[in-house]
């Protein structure tokens, strides 16, 4: 049976996206901060390393822990800042540095990047830019571990997920995240049937590339 590590697992598109490969036959190992199947910070490599020692193979990997701090530029707290690079940034390389030995060939690895990563956002700068990094990371894998692995990223646009909050919004806060083509907020299972799109068979001929779930709001 093929196996599937997935970071940030316990809610959202990372609980979404278990679900869906656990589905499609593949033994889904979450790996989370807390309350999940291997307990792991993401930012510490002695922590991930300790928590994929068991695993023999990983045949999918999905880079999805990630953190959002919205600030003003002028106002950001530099400890903010750090955060959001610590997890979704320093995260996805610490996590894929410690699962490569594992990887076969034929082997998937996943990043999740976000819309914000072509539209940029006031107020979410440092957020926008780690996930414009993960773009990068993401084509540079793409040719480094080719032919054997290939390297996708999905960048979702605002998904019904604890990190968006929809609950907390005013109206006019949800009418700014619904203004897309498709004038709605996503739900984390359309981002998760994207993911295990890729993670199959059928996307063998693709890597180093970025699949929108985003309700068409960045186009490219």
């Amino acid at each position: 049976m093929r196996v599937a590590v997935v970071t940030g697992a316990t809610r959202g598109i990372g609980r979404a996206v278990c679900d869906v490969l656990a589905r499609d036959g593949f033994d889904v190992r979450g790996l989370d901060l807390a309350g999940s199947a291997l307990q792991a910070d993401v930012t510490d490599p002695a922590s991930v390393a300790n928590a994929l020692a068991p695993l023999p193979r990983i045949d999918v990997l999905v880079n999805n822990a990630g953190v959002l701090i919205e600030g003003a530029l002028a106002t950001m707290p530099l400890a903010d800042f750090d955060r959001q690079v610590a997890v979704n940034l320093r995260g996805p390389f610490v996590v894929t540095q410690a699962a490569l030995p594992k990887i076969p060939s034929g082997g998937r690895i996943l990043n999740l990047a976000s819309e914000l990563a072509y539209l940029g956002r006031e107020g979410a700068s440092a957020y926008a830019a780690t996930k414009g990094a993960i773009l990068s990371l993401t084509r540079s894998w793409a040719r480094e571990l080719a032919p054997d692995i290939v390297v996708n990223a999905v960048a979702p646009g605002p998904v019904n997920t604890p990190l968006l909050g929809i609950e907390a919004m005013t109206p006019e806060e949800r009418a700014v995240e619904e203004r897309n083509p498709l004038g709605r907020i996503g739900q984390p299972g359309e981002i998760a049937e994207v993911i295990a799109f890729l993670a199959s068979e059928r996307a063998g001929f693709i890597t180093g590339q970025c699949f929108s779930a985003d309700g068409g709001a960045a186009m490219h």
